[in-house]
């Protein structure tokens, strides 16, 4: 099947699918795609069809909230600025602009393919069509787990904030000291996890202005963070605050080609998110262009606030190794804790505990909607068991999906709680893995999707072939370097069997996905067989 031609423009003959009716739930128990046609039909045409969302719901505002939401900028920061200090002193800011090109380069891709076949299987579905089903399948895993090992640590974030809030709020050391409880802390993270997916079965829109107002508030937050931490480093009366130096934003000033893929991993993790936009494409207005435009506009505004954040935290407090200082072992999975009452005092300090939690209760929310999307697409392609296919006929929700991607989430959390001494630090740099994994196969994908029509014009050369490879290349080395530094068990919290924890869990990871592909592949292997997802089938195309 997969050895047909691929016409001219990729499948440029795109078909506008005919829609289900209004709150079907998408069942896949007969095989078929769902929403297009009958299942023989489907396996025949090979078309795609309305999974049963609600089609034309997201507009680019929403759509760029959403992106910038998922990505929760404050949660990454105070989880990302003490690790990547450790790894690169000084060189913070390089290393998060040097993060954010092969994340532009890749988003290129994102953009051109879904302006061919806007699918919010994304990278599932794009990978697909240009690789075969397993290579495609494997980058769904990858999202998938990417998400649930993100949600844990949001929840885990939130749940230590909130109880700091707590105690700022009453003003009691008891109740900040809640969270070292590890009862209550795992209780309170699953709890939180549980809130959120009840908010995601429910829907994005139901939910509007609440994301709007988290997200404005975390924004406002680190402005007033930074133009405060940047005005007492100016004064000169800190002890440990450090003069701006232009030399912060030269990537080839790190130490080390090791110490840079380092940083460079947590600095691609502090962007993973961006692409929320495009897994809402099949219910945002414009399908074909406003997800692209919005996944833009999400990373400006992202790489514009770490860059500031990142210079006025380094400013203030320094890369030392103990109090305030950015470096210190302590502090450096929550910096914000250890920063807030020095530059913002009190009662002011609080607004950073709150804009914390804003930011991961947000995130936590919005961040199921690659997951839960990924899986419904993987489900009406016959990738995954027709139950996560499951649309709920009032919400028009993958309710199935979100909240099996809840209890996993839970699990994997509590799981984790138990094998490491450091569940944030090692997740986040397992993360790293998973992100350059399936971004990077995406960015091929693109290239060699529209191979053939790259000599068309220069800027289908340069945005569709040179951009994308060049992006997947620079996420490749990425990987690699992190899997070979992840091996030594003092690159994470510790070792499993003499092997690092971060390589135990990152290619625990995978290979659990190859051994779960090859066994349902066996079980059902329409889909591995082209069936029902090939080179060219057509897209369902929402109208402008």
């Amino acid at each position: 099947m997969f050895d047909q031609q691929l016409s001219e423009h990729g499948s440029s003959g795109r078909a506008t699918a005919p829609a289900a009716p209004q709150g079907a739930p998408v069942s896949g128990a007969s095989g078929g795609v769902p929403g297009a046609a009958s299942a023989g039909a489907a396996g025949a045409t090979g078309a795609a069809g309305d999974k049963g969302l609600r089609g034309n719901s997201v507009g680019l505002l929403s759509s760029v909230v959403l992106g910038v939401s998922t990505v929760a900028p404050v949660y990454c920061l105070t989880a990302t600025l003490g690790p990547t200090v450790t790894a690169v002193g000084v060189q913070m800011p390089a290393v998060f602009l040097a993060g954010f090109l092969p994340m532009l380069l890749v988003a290129f891709a994102y953009k051109e393919l879904n302006k061919d076949f806007p699918d919010c299987g994304t990278s599932f579905t794009w990978t697909v069509k240009a690789f075969g089903p397993r290579v495609g399948w494997m980058a769904g895993w990858g999202l998938t787990v990417a998400t649930i090992i993100v949600l844990s640590n949001l929840a885990g974030v939130a749940t230590d904030f909130l109880y700091l809030m707590l105690g700022e709020m009453t003003g009691s050391g008891a109740v900040a000291d809640l969270n070292d409880n590890k009862a209550v802390h795992l209780a309170t993270v699953v709890v939180l996890i549980a809130a959120a997916t009840a908010m995601s079965y429910r829907g994005m829109t139901a939910t509007k202005w609440f994301q709007y107002s988290l997200v404005g508030l975390q924004l406002a937050v680190l402005l007033l963070f930074s133009g405060i931490a940047i005005a007492k480093a100016a004064a000169g009366d800190l002890p440990h605050s450090v003069g701006f130096s232009a030399s912060w934003l030269n990537p080839l000033e790190v130490s080390s080609f090791s110490a840079f893929t380092a940083g460079l991993s947590l600095s691609i993790f502090m962007y993973w998110g961006w692409d929320t936009c495009l897994t809402m494409n099949e219910e945002t207005s414009g399908s074909a262009k406003t997800p692209g435009r919005a996944a833009m506009i999400s990373m400006v505004t992202l790489v514009g606030s770490y860059l500031l954040v990142a210079i006025a935290a380094q400013m203030f407090a320094g890369v030392g190794t103990t109090g305030t200082g950015l470096g210190n072992p302590d502090t450096a999975d929550n910096v914000f804790a250890a920063l807030a009452r020095p530059v913002l005092g009190s009662p002011w300090s609080i607004l950073l505990f709150v804009a914390v939690v804003a930011s991961a209760a947000a995130s936590l929310q919005t961040t199921f909607i690659p997951v839960a999307r990924t899986l419904l697409a993987m489900s009406a392609y016959r990738a995954v068991p027709p139950r996560f296919g499951t649309v709920h006929p009032r919400y028009r929700t993958p309710g199935f999906a979100t909240v099996a991607a809840g209890f996993a989430t839970a699990a994997f959390y509590v799981g984790m709680s138990v094998i490491s001494e450091n569940v944030v630090q090692d997740t986040i740099l397992a993360l790293g893995l998973m992100i350059c994994f399936y971004y990077a196969l995406t960015a091929f994908a693109c290239a060699w999707y529209f191979r053939r029509s790259l000599r068309d014009s220069l800027r289908d050369l340069v945005v569709k072939g040179i951009a994308p490879l060049l992006g997947g290349i620079l996420l490749s080395g990425v990987f690699l370097q992190t899997l070979t530094d992840a091996w030594d068990p003092d690159y994470g919290s510790g070792a499993v069997f003499g092997i690092g924890s971060v390589f135990v869990i990152g290619v625990g990871i995978l290979l659990l996905g190859a051994v779960l592909m090859a066994v349902y592949g066996v079980y059902r292997p329409a889909f591995f067989r082209g069936e029902t997802l090939r080179k060219d089938t057509p897209a369902l195309v929402v109208e402008d």
